[in-house]
């Protein structure tokens, strides 16, 4: 299994979005009648999910973040353009507030029929859109290191993009529901510790070899190397509902995972019971939640991860201006002040007790 080398951090990235009816605002099943419609232009970038209300839009390879937004701005607007022609609308959160798993469609792909065969109630109920962001390594040896260490700050990219509260008419208790419905299903959550990039690529030979997976892309680990791409794929985050914060957590990974590469030095295995009670805290509270940096790194002490995702920042900071991503990851201040996705969404229902106004008012702040 070879690894495609990838120069400079480059960027890669994949949002997740909703295609609701403009009048009832529920979840419908005509992403593949936009991908079918799709101008030439856009059609590259856009892909359907194992359900057809699910709409993926994806970038090119992107040299840094200015290249991201860039080619984001270009496709996001194109596409909300074909589904506004359809009376449909984009919505930007991990899971509807009140659209009913049953009630979706299956894409007809083979690999989609065979994983709904597998996992059956537990694959129905999966109705959630993330966000994943792929940084290039020079070669499958850092991205093992990165992979190993990066562990660590996963919870704290979750804190930041939390935005999955509600559930089928329901309010969870939890600001990220999606962790909680992906950690149901086989081979996902924590990437555990690989020694080198041969022990990887044992791992995997393995579990081809007695027909447990068929490739990568069936690891659901909220990190993994992509050999193919030549990445590591950061993949824990729920899909902030703004814009302008998708930017700012990929900056922020992007400025982690070269730090990680070039200046912290690989690490024994972390230990999983902290790993898993922080990815909890991050689920269930978000930025008010309890957050143990198991390397010390970040501090030696239990912290918020509002103060975690502080530190975190500046301590990358510098490798941000490398980057020129530095701007970007400024609007982090903004989140860490201001609360997530899933805040703001819980202010409203609060205040309304509507899901309907939720929706509404989620959906037009996805630009501001």
């Amino acid at each position: 299994m070879e690894f495609t080398s990838s120069s400079g951090y480059s960027i890669g990235v994949e949002i997740e979005f909703q295609v609701l009816d403009i009048k009832d605002l529920n979840l419908v099943p005509f992403a593949p009648l936009l991908l079918e419609q799709a101008p030439k232009i856009l059609r590259p970038r856009l892909s359907l999910e194992f359900i057809k209300s699910i709409l993926e839009i994806q970038t090119g390879i992107c040299d840094d973040l200015r290249d991201v937004e860039n080619d984001l701005l270009q496709t996001c607007a194109l596409a909300e353009e074909l589904a506004a022609d359809n009376d449909f609308i984009l919505y930007a959160a991990s899971l509807h507030p009140f659209a009913r798993a049953d009630d979706q469609e299956l894409s007809e792909k083979e690999r989609y029929e065979m994983i709904m065969q597998e996992l059956q109630i537990i694959g129905r109920r999966f109705i959630s859109q993330g966000l994943h962001v792929h940084v290039g390594m020079p070669d499958g040896e850092t991205a093992i290191k990165v992979c190993n260490l990066i562990q660590a700050f996963l919870p704290i990219f979750l804190s930041l993009s939390c935005s999955s509260p509600f559930y089928e008419g329901k309010d969870t208790g939890l600001l990220s529901y999606r962790t909680k419905l992906f950690e149901v299903l086989p081979l996902a959550g924590l990437f555990e510790y690989m020694e080198n990039w041969n022990h990887f690529v044992d791992q995997i030979e393995d579990l081809r070899k007695y027909g447990i997976i068929g490739g990568i892309r069936d690891l659901w680990w909220d990190t993994r190397p992509n050999p193919q791409f030549g990445t590591v794929e950061i993949r824990v985050c729920d899909l902030p509902v703004k814009f302008t914060s998708i930017l700012a957590l990929v900056a922020l990974i992007q400025s982690t995972a070269a730090w990680l590469a070039e200046d912290v030095e690989g690490s024994s295995a972390l230990s999983p019971y902290l790993l898993k009670a922080n990815k909890w805290q991050a689920a269930r509270h978000g930025l008010e939640g309890r957050f143990v940096d198991p390397t010390a790194i970040l501090g030696d002490h239990p912290m918020q991860f509002r103060l975690a995702a502080m530190i975190l920042k500046s301590r990358v900071s510098p490798y941000a201006s490398k980057l020129g991503c530095d701007s970007y990851l400024e609007h982090l201040d903004s989140i860490i002040s201001g609360g997530t996705g899933a805040d703001h969404m819980c202010r409203i229902y609060q205040n309304t007790g509507d899901f309907h106004q939720v929706v509404r008012a989620i959906q037009k702040e996805f630009w501001q």
